[in-house]
This record gives structure tokens, sequence and C-alpha cells, in this order.
């Protein structure tokens, strides 16, 4: 878990957690709603009533966005694709899935399945809100969250990278070329140009004396282009690394460590001031593991004369391993879906080398200078 998420439960598994920008639209919305929005609305009510009703329309909201973001974990599973968290953030929320889709096919029902389910509810709020409506408090909250969905709706189908509708358009131009690379490009450029758009308007509006909504939708075009400018180089970088493979950038020369070395020998004498963040353990020179800073810090540091590297490692057979000809980009999208900094380079039964994220960092650098 990220330092800026707090984590609230699990929902089927996935964990949800809150951003702690979440807060400050928490806070700023329910002003709002209690302070504007529903006093216009609604005249006549008790003050208290205003912040209320206010109060219980924005947790209802984020419920909306939470639902929505596991409509596309939902499809994200149903592919066979897993879902490492859900977040609520100051712009809604975000399904991080821990691989791209396989196909356009199913780039498109994880992208448009967010959508649909805020469709369902917005309908599903309008009826709800039908059938009270002579229970003006009741009738305002679920009158304000059909509005409201119905909105995200048509917001999130708007055709450009990284909103929904920019990966259903992804999806649909990948399907057509059969060329993720150029879909992508192509949907984040369109998603920058709307971003633009945003911003501009936002402006207007700010110039035109509605200062508060337009410097909201100026940043939301804002945010917008940085994440599709995020896309773009992110697709750069995955065409870049998968022309090359995994036994061009890993280091072949092995950090061997004993099996039987205590722990404070290993962190003062090898891990202080060798850069290396890992080691391979091996047992009259058979590599039987690896252990890095990760299992090191569990261990209390009053233990670490009586405790051995051996005891600590992560055995070889659970070790986090990719082959030498993998593409680097396999090996760095298998980094983050594991959660790990270096994977073992592994040929048939036998130990090759180690690739890390510096490795890549390096290639990278080495690749730029020689303008290669």
């Amino acid at each position: 878990m990220s330092s800026r998420h707090l984590r609230v439960g699990y929902i089927a598994g996935i964990p949800i957690s809150l951003d702690y920008s979440w807060f400050l639209v928490f806070f700023l919305l329910t002003w709002s709603l209690g302070a504007s929005y529903f006093p216009q609305q609604f005249p006549g009510w008790a003050g208290w009533q205003y912040w209320i009703i206010g109060s219980v329309a924005t947790i209802l909201l984020f419920v909306s966005v939470l639902l929505h973001e596991l409509g596309h974990a939902t499809a994200a599973r149903h592919y066979h694709i897993p879902v490492r968290e859900i977040t609520l953030f100051i712009f809604g929320g975000v399904a991080q899935i821990q691989q791209e889709p396989k196909n356009a096919w199913s780039e498109f029902w994880i992208a448009i399945a967010g959508p649909i389910v805020s469709l369902a509810l917005g309908v599903m709020f309008y009826g709800i809100s039908a059938v009270l409506s002579s229970i003006s408090q009741l009738y305002a909250i679920f009158n304000y969250l059909g509005y409201v969905n119905l909105a995200l709706f048509a917001f999130n189908l708007i055709p450009g990278f990284p909103l929904d509708g920019g990966r259903v358009l992804r999806a649909i131009l990948w399907g057509i070329s059969n060329d993720t690379s150029h879909a992508t490009i192509v949907a984040a450029n369109v998603g920058r140009f709307i971003a633009y758009a945003f911003i501009a308007l936002g402006l207007i509006m700010m110039l035109r004396g509605n200062f508060f909504n337009g410097i909201w939708l100026a940043f939301i075009g804002w945010f917008l282009e940085s994440a599709a400018v995020a896309q773009v180089q992110q697709q750069k970088l995955r065409d870049l690394l998968k022309r090359y493979q995994v036994a061009q950038a890993m280091n072949p020369h092995l950090a061997l460590l004993p099996s039987d070395i205590p722990l404070d020998i290993l962190v003062h004498e090898y891990l202080l001031g060798s850069g290396k963040r890992a080691y391979v353990v091996h047992r009259e020179g058979n590599p039987i593991g690896i252990v890095t800073i990760h299992q090191i810090k569990h261990v209390p540091k009053e233990a670490w004369p009586s405790i051995t590297a051996g005891e600590v490692m992560i055995p070889l057979e659970k070790a986090r391993t990719i082959s030498p000809h993998d593409d680097l980009w396999t090996a760095l999208a298998a980094m983050d879906r594991e959660g790990v900094n270096q994977l073992l380079v592994v040929e048939g039964r036998r130990v090759v080398g180690m690739l890390s994220r510096e490795d890549l960092v390096s290639f990278l650098q080495t690749i730029q200078e020689l303008g290669a």
C-alpha cells in the first residue's frame, strides 16, 4: 500500500483504499451540496438538514464511483486479469489491473463495464426518486444521485484516453489495425485534444465570473493531459523494451552468499556500501535461494547475529524468475505485478543471472547515450 493511500477494506478479495486527496474532495463536495446546491433546489428546510443530506449524498456518490470501478474490476477478472487495488481519489476512482488486456475484445468490455454500471445506477436512482417524490429529503438525495451517475456515464464515454471512452476508442482502433501501439497513441492524442478543450473552456468560464467551476474544469483538463502524455511515454517505453531481451540487460555475475552467513555480517559487510539490494544464497556452490532487503527488514535487529541468510531467504523454487529470452517489457511488467525489484534469470534449471530495476535503468541510459 502506498504511503498516500489508506486501506479501508476488501470487496471480493480486492483491496479498497482512499487516497488522502479523497478527504479534501469529500469536504468540498459536502460543503458545496449543503451550503449551495440543496438550499437552492429545495428551500425551506432546517439548516442542519442541508448538511446531513449533503453528507449522505456525498457518501452515496462515492459508493457509486466504487461500484463503477468494481464494474471494471469484475470484467477484468472475467478475462483472468488480476486486480491489484481500487483507489478512490480526488478525481473519482481507479481500478488498478495488473496486466494489459490480451486482445481488443477484452479491452473493450473492461473499459465499457464501468460506464454501464453508472448508467444502470443513474436509471435506478431516478426511479427511486420518482417513487419517493412525496418525501422531499429522500427525493433530493436520489434525484441528485441519478443525475450525477448519468453525468459520470456521459463524461467517461468522452473518447479521450485515459477516460473509459478513450479506452473504448483504443479497443476499436486496436481491433481494426491489430496494432496496440498505434491505437494507444491515437487515442492518447485525442485525449490530449479534449484535455486542451477542457482547459480552454475552464479559462473562459473563469473570465466570465464562474471561477470555481472554471478552475475545476481546467484542473480536470490538466490532469487528463498529463495522464495522456504519461500513457504515450509508457507505450513508447513498452515498444522500446520489447525490442530487447533480458539477456542483454541482466547482470550475469551473480552476487553469491553462503547460506550460513549471519544477517548482521550480510548487512554491514555486503549490503551497506555495495549498492546491491539482493544476493543469491548458495550451498556448496549451488544456488538455493535469494535474500533481499525486504526479507531482512522483517527480522528484529537484535536477532541479526543469530539468524542466517539461509533462514530468511526465498527458496529458489518460490523465487520470481524469468527467462533470458523474454523481452524486457515482460520483465518490467513481472516486477510490477509481483511487487519485486529484481528477478532471477533462469534457463532450464540453471540460474544464469539477475535482472533488477537498476539494471533496466542503466540499460536504457546506455541506449539513449548511444542513440541505439
